[in-house]
């Protein structure tokens, strides 16, 4: 496989998958997505999404069907359902995959106040599928519980997601 790099553009609420080749790059696939509700930020608390270079750290819930429920990067066992969703009011729903970013660049988004692996940044599926392509997290990069278990399959740890 070619190496593979994912943009999220926050002003489009959209991620693109691009193969890389010696003679320029080829776009993958395209997603829609829901970036922050907050807009972009990288400061600690700000719930806004962080922008710059990053890498896939870590891929979790590999194998783990649709609508999989996690809890601190754990499947809960829950499938996320409306009656689920109706128990749990208020409840930020991490569903169906988790790849969990680590900022790349020291003082805007790795270490002290601003690092994006410490704020727990990730894409990752969720119960708000109609609210995708309008900026609707707490700082994560929300998808279609579908196209994020499709991606995941796509990347490894270690590919770059630039957001901007």
């Amino acid at each position: 496989m070619n190496e593979r790099v994912i943009d999220v553009d926050i002003a489009r609420q959209r991620l693109y998958l691009w193969e890389r080749f010696p003679d320029g790059d080829m776009l993958i696939r395209e997603y829609p997505v829901s970036t922050a509700a907050n807009g972009a930020g990288e400061q600690s608390g700000s719930y806004c999404t962080p922008r710059g270079r990053h890498r896939v750290a870590q891929k979790i819930g590999a194998g783990a069907p649709l609508y999989a429920a996690f809890k601190a990067r754990q499947a809960t066992g829950e499938i996320w359902t409306p009656g689920l969703d109706a128990q749990n009011p208020g409840r930020d729903w991490i569903l169906t995959r988790i790849l969990w970013l680590e900022g790349l660049e020291p003082g805007r988004n790795q270490g002290g106040t601003v690092d994006s692996h410490d704020r727990y940044i990730y894409i990752h599926g969720t119960n708000e599928e109609h609210r995708i392509g309008t900026p609707a997290s707490h700082g994560c990069v929300r998808m279609k519980n579908a196209d994020v278990a499709e991606l995941f399959e796509l990347v490894e740890v270690g590919t770059e997601v630039r957001i901007s």
